[in-house]
This record gives C-alpha cells, structure tokens and sequence, in this order.
C-alpha cells in the first residue's frame, strides 16, 4: 500500500496556464482538479492515505473533508522542495511506507488506472516514474520503503529523473493517470477521458 503526497499552489496563483481559457473561474478550477484527483486516489485500492502540501486554507479544508491529510508548505521553497517535506510527514508516521508524489491536476483520474500504476511500481526496486501523456513531464514519481523521494519535478523532469536513476513505468493503458492539465488542449484531451465530478461541474461542455 503507498502514501501519496500531493501538492497544491494556493489557489490564487494556480494554473496561470489557464488563465484565457478559463478566465475568473481559474482559481475554482484548479481547486476541482485537485479535488478530483485526491477523490480518485483515495478510492484507488493501493493507496493507504495521501497527504496534500498546501498553504491555501479554503483548499486545504476542502481535501481534508474528503480524507486527506492537509499540512502547510513549511518549506515554502517552490514544488520539490514541498514534496520532500510532505514524504517527511509521512514517514514520520508511517517509518515504512512507500511513498508517491503525484500531480495534483489530474481531473480525469481513474482509480483502477492508478492502482495498475502502482502495482508496477511496487515491482520496481528504488524509485519509479511515470512520464505525461506529452512526454517531457512527469506526474507520478514513486520511492520504495527507505528509498529517499528525491523529487525533480518541473519541465523536463522525465530526463531528470532517468538521470537521477528513477525507472521509467512503461504502461501505455492508463492515460488517466498521464493526462495532467496545463494548457486548454490539455483540459479538451482529459475531457474525452471523462472528468471528475468537481471539474465537470465547472465546465460547460461548449468550453471543456
């Protein structure tokens, strides 16, 4: 079983990416995605507990009402530096889990994709990534129990993380878990998956 930490922007400053397609319901959306994508994770079967690194309140009641552990970015050093605070936390708890750092903009999410995910992870001794759907990126990366995180998120991370001797999760079936939300095209293509509740709510099907 993993414990997953999830990071999350305050929302004010979110998605920048986003801003002309989504205009002033930005900051809501990006609070939807992550909704979505810890609801999903929660109800996947090979996650124990997940943790979201945030220092925006509203967002962090919203996730610990779906289960969440919530702590604040004490770091505040930018997104590697939270997701190596929150595999802190974790271990802290739970000296023996494995841990996952997972996108938090996955609004097409499915659980059983991730648990297909995960268990190939688990058969891969150390750490273990997973690349986006565009190919450069990275929205999952996985530390076996004892294993430092040793997060490189952020552009090319993919390379970054071969180089730093992460294995590479070869599934090709499980776009849910590649398709992470940066852009409008990203947001058209987790559509044809089939978004989340909280996103699809916001979202009109004339502009999602």
């Amino acid at each position: 079983m993993w414990s997953l930490v999830v990071p999350l922007k305050p929302l004010a400053v979110a998605k920048s990416r986003l801003s002309g397609a989504a205009g002033a319901v930005r900051p809501a959306l990006a609070l939807a995605f992550a909704l979505d994508t810890v609801g999903a994770a929660l109800a996947c079967a090979e996650v124990a507990d997940l943790t979201v690194v945030t220092d925006d309140p509203a967002a962090g009641a919203e996730v610990a009402r779906l289960g969440a552990f919530v702590v604040a970015d004490v770091p505040a050093a930018g997104l590697n530096a939270a997701l190596r605070y929150g595999a802190d936390r974790v271990r802290q708890r739970r000296p023996g889990a494995a841990v996952g750092a997972l996108n938090g903009d996955l609004p097409a999410l499915r659980p059983a994709e991730l648990a297909e995910v995960l268990r190939e992870a688990a058969r891969l001794p150390g750490r273990a990534f997973l690349a986006d759907t565009a190919g450069p990126g990275t929205t999952l990366l996985t530390a076996s129990p004892g294993v430092a995180l040793s997060p490189g998120f952020g552009g090319a991370s993919r390379d970054r993380h071969l180089a730093s001797g992460a294995r590479e999760i070869a599934l090709t079936a499980v776009p849910s878990v590649r398709q992470d939300v940066d852009t409008a095209a990203d947001l058209a293509a987790a559509r044809v998956l089939g978004l989340g509740p909280h996103t699809a709510l916001l979202l009109p099907a004339r502009t999602a």
